[in-house]
């Protein structure tokens, strides 16, 4: 027989380890050698339980005292390891809290509760919609393919007349169990996939599924002010649970689409906006477009290329219900391109009348070129 291995080395710890320390290894390698995420591999089995075996002594501080001094023979002696009438449960359950086995595999192994109600899958769809509809709110009519209860065996799946009957194999509870070792594991039942009841007669209309695939008219209610990639739950419009268990739920994801006109920067709107050169020297009183219609901007003499004004409330509403944000007005002024005689002559006599004072930013910069330069 080989001689067993030092429990610290199975576990790669030293031999101060803490308890954190030694949690966590175990835990690393008991998700690496389970037997049910390597159900082909003996030596994997062989593994977890020389991990189950190390953890076991090393966790509790008697016989880690006693090992820590006398070795496996102490552990012998002492009538350590016995390997009758150990459940690895107890094991799980004392490392990680009540449940365990299936709190720690339940996500990887399929573990968990079997033969009883189970919510069904949740769904998930795309909506498109305009800017101006996220700004008012609006509603669609979303045509969904999902699984509906057969009508013609109501959704046992069992000829109609007839009923599924209570596994044999299991006893109706889905898992059976088998020797692993020096301890017992449980399994999905393989008579009835973990369903805890099999169907002798299937219902010919859904051979025996209990479902069928249908098309769905589902009325969804979008609200005003939804933000591009937000999430919609519709409670109950997913998949049908299965053994009397809940509908998974329905995700409605909103995509907003691009607006000509406004870019949208949280609750608020952005707008570039031409006007002439004209307006920004003298001022002038100009109308906006808005989501809610046209706005009335009053533009202030000297106003630069690329200020932003701000119209408070025309933007877009609070999805939270707290007010609306903002219209930002960007003004690009434009130059023209070509002028009339008559434009350039009046432009030539501006220009000669044009005094420093009436260009600061201007004056400003000349005065820094002629310090560097001058």
């Amino acid at each position: 027989m080989p001689a067993a291995r030092d429990y610290y080395e199975v576990l790669g710890v030293e031999r101060g380890a803490s308890e954190d320390e030694l949690k966590k290894a175990y835990r690393r390698l008991a998700l690496k050698y389970h037997p049910d995420r390597n159900p082909d591999d003996p030596q994997a089995a062989g593994r977890f339980k020389e991990a189950t075996e190390a953890w076991t002594v090393l966790s509790d501080p008697d016989k880690r005292r006693v090992y820590d001094q006398y070795g496996h023979e102490g552990l012998r002696g002492s009538g350590w390891p016995g390997g009758q009438g150990v459940d690895p449960r107890d094991i799980f359950e004392q490392l990680f809290g009540h449940g365990g086995l299936s709190d720690l595999f339940g996500g990887l192994f399929g573990g968990g509760q079997h033969g009883g109600p189970r919510q069904g899958s949740h769904l998930r769809v795309g909506v498109c919609i305009p800017l101006a509809e996220a700004w008012k709110g609006t509603q669609r009519t979303l045509s969904i393919r999902r699984h509906e209860p057969c009508d013609e065996c109501a959704g046992s799946g069992a000829r109609k007349g007839t009923s599924p009957e209570r596994c044999g194999t299991c006893g109706g509870r889905g898992r059976v169990q088998r020797s692993q070792g020096f301890f017992m594991m449980q399994t999905t039942c393989p008579a009835c996939r973990g369903a805890g009841q099999v169907i002798r007669d299937p219902c010919k209309r859904c051979r025996g599924a209990g479902v069928r695939e249908q098309t769905a008219e589902i009325e969804v209610r979008i609200p005003a002010g939804v933000p591009d990639g937000s999430q919609l739950r519709l409670a109950g419009e997913g998949e049908p649970g299965s053994q009397g268990g809940p509908r998974g739920d329905l995700f409605v994801v909103i995509e907003v689409e691009e607006h000509p006109l406004f870019q949208r920067e949280g609750d608020d709107l952005l707008c570039e906006m031409p006007i002439t050169y004209g307006q920004a020297a003298l001022g002038a009183r100009i109308d906006v477009p808005s989501l809610g219609g046209p706005a009335e901007l009053e533009i202030p003499p000297g106003t630069q290329n690329g200020d932003v004004f701000r119209l408070r409330g025309l933007g877009m509403p609070s999805v939270h219900g707290h007010g609306k944000g903002s219209l930002l007005i960007r003004v690009a002024v434009e130059v023209p391109r070509r002028l009339t005689a008559r434009q350039k002559e009046l432009l030539a006599e501006f220009a000669g009348l044009d005094g420093e004072g009436a260009t600061p930013r201007r004056k400003s910069f000349l005065d820094k070129v002629r310090t560097l330069f001058g």
